[in-house]
């Protein structure tokens, strides 16, 4: 699958330090450097291509944007790869009520995430994976997990045994009963009749009327949700890959099941390294959904000659793994702010501008602390634009030094 076209990021005349993240599964922090002399590997879980971009999933892509920049400023490769899960339930469903054929939606909305993720200056993956043209990593990972002894059949669907994995449970590090509720709630059918343990997952759904399926060894059918991101993420990045992000919501028992499929088929050697999860976005008091119809979409922000520069930085004045809600005041401020920062750059020079270099490039290294990060560049431009901005002391450089750190840590063009 396609990606999007990314922008040149340029080169700091300085390194960043080493990246520490807030690890989901250990609940502490993490120096996150790659492996041996490889690059850094990082898999982030993709949408569901049924409706357009909205700001929750652009505050998980903005942020997992941030440790892509943040390794790269450290001096590493990078290896980035992203799913679409462009056949699933949820999209067959929205597809049928308008009346639209599923791939043709599903072509659709994919583009316009690329539009969007290309307008927010999000570095494009490596490897862009459609769920389609991954079935047969699919089947290939079912069929070892089935010569693991880890997969029975119900009816015409097959399941992976949870059991089979020993490290079960601790990515998330919930109790059974938060397990079974968030599984019902999320995509899973605990109560279904036949299974061994209702935490139990489908990763091959057998044929069914009126629903694309394709041919394999255990009948026509398709990929669960869960396998087709560990069989993508093994398949291209290896075991052990340093980090697996997306948002809070896949803590489980999407991330969960996806490194249970990978461990038993590779035991001792576990999916990810680390887990890094985005806070969920709120509108209007409650969590930004389709279900609650309270979404704010990024094509019709752009739509309204929203400046896309200004849509990332409200996003960045926020933490990737807070909670928190979209308030429409706060856009409008980050447009004022935006126009504020290109104006202090067009001065040339200004305050200092290294101390300003090595706060931003340490607090994105704090896990990703942007909210520090642009507090540091609010600082510059107020003191750059104010009446001492410009005295002795002022760095005769500031202005090509602040524009090419803010273009290349934090992602926005000025």
């Amino acid at each position: 699958m396609r990606s999007w076209s990314g922008p040149e990021v340029p080169t700091l005349p300085v390194t960043g330090p080493p990246v520490v993240l807030h690890d989901t599964a250990s609940d502490g922090p993490v120096t996150v450097t790659p492996t041996g002399d490889g690059p850094a590997r990082m898999y982030v879980c993709g949408i569901t291509p049924y409706d357009a971009t909205h700001l929750g999933h652009a505050a998980t892509y903005v942020g997992m944007d941030l440790l892509h920049r943040a390794w790269r400023s450290a001096g590493h490769d990078v290896l980035y790869v992203q799913n679409v899960t462009d056949v699933d339930d949820p999209l067959l469903e929205r597809a049928t009520k308008v009346k639209v054929d599923w791939v043709e939606l599903a072509e659709r909305e994919t583009e316009l995430f690329r539009q969007d993720m290309q307008a927010l200056r999000v570095l494009p993956p490596d490897h862009y994976i459609g769920a389609v043209e991954s079935i047969p990593l699919a089947v290939q990972m079912i069929e070892a997990l089935d010569a693991a002894g880890a997969i029975y059949q119900v009816e015409t669907d097959l399941y992976h045994s949870v059991t089979a994995d020993p490290a079960f449970g601790d990515e998330s590090g919930y109790d059974r009963e938060t397990m079974l509720r968030l599984f019902g709630e999320r995509g899973g059918d605990p109560d279904r009749p036949g299974k061994r343990d209702p935490l139990d997952c489908v990763v091959w759904r057998g044929e069914r009327e009126g629903e694309p399926s394709w041919p394999s060894p255990f009948g026509p059918g398709r990929p669960g949700w869960h396998i087709e991101c560990a069989a993508i993420a093994r398949h291209h990045l290896g075991g052990a890959f340093e980090v697996q992000g997306g948002g809070s919501d896949l803590v489980f028992p999407h991330h969960e099941m996806c490194a249970g499929h990978a461990q038993v088929v590779e035991p001792g050697t576990p999916f990810a390294q680390v887990y890094s999860h985005a806070g969920m976005v709120g509108y209007d008091g409650e969590k930004m959904s389709k279900s609650r119809g309270n979404l704010v979409f990024v094509s019709a922000l752009r739509n309204s000659d929203i400046d896309p520069m200004a849509i990332r930085l409200s996003l960045l004045r926020h933490h990737f793994r807070s909670d928190w809600e979209w308030v429409d005041a706060e856009l409008f401020d980050a447009v004022d702010d935006v126009a504020r920062w290109r104006k202090a750059v067009a001065l040339g020079a200004g305050a200092p501008s290294a101390p300003v270099v090595e706060e931003v490039l340490a607090a994105l290294a704090d896990d990703l602390d942007a909210p520090r990060a642009v507090a540091a560049v609010d600082a510059w431009v107020s003191a750059t634009l104010g009446t001492d901005g410009l005295a002795d002391n002022s760095d005769p450089d500031a202005a090509v030094a602040i524009h090419t750190l803010v273009d290349a840590a934090l992602g926005i063009d000025l």
